[in-house]
């Protein structure tokens, strides 16, 4: 992996653009985890995924890398979540970011197009889901309610 390969940038060009298309709907809507974090997510996923393979001999296991990057980013995520008192916040922002490691990893394999898609599909998601929630008055009970309640005077 040299940086004058088609490869190398191709990557980074991926990774820039799948982060940033979650990133952006995570910063419009002021979560923790915005551009810059999602993009760092997703590129930091794919370059070590695609170093364990350029790497990789017959002694070595390239799954290894990929099991210490899911590892980490659950750390990452785990630093998102909130306690305050009967409510939890940041378990979305949380799988985001788990999901992002996975879009990373899928660039690092160079899954480019489905990476792309499960990008577009997480933000389709957190969209549509947004919609319903404030349509559908059912849909915000318990803690969903007291989110919502929390949101209202900043709006």
């Amino acid at each position: 992996m040299g940086v004058f390969l088609a490869d190398f940038w191709t990557v980074i060009g991926v990774s820039v653009l799948c982060g940033g298309i979650v990133g952006l709907e995570r910063q419009i809507r002021g979560k923790p985890a915005g551009i810059r974090t999602s993009i760092f997510i997703c590129l930091g996923t794919s370059l070590f995924v695609s170093l364990s393979i350029a790497y990789a001999n017959a002694y070595t296991d390239i799954t290894r890398v990929l099991g210490q990057v899911v590892t980490g980013i659950g750390f990452l995520g785990a630093g998102v979540i909130l306690c305050r008192g009967d409510s939890v916040l940041g378990v979305t922002s949380a799988a985001v970011i788990w999901l992002l490691a996975a879009v990373g990893a899928l660039i690092g394999f160079k899954e480019y197009a489905e990476a792309l898609a499960v990008s577009t599909l997480t933000v389709m998601f957190l969209i549509g889901i947004g919609i319903l929630e404030h349509r559908i008055p059912s849909l915000r009970r318990g803690v969903h309610a007291q989110i919502e309640n929390c949101r209202r005077p900043e709006e």
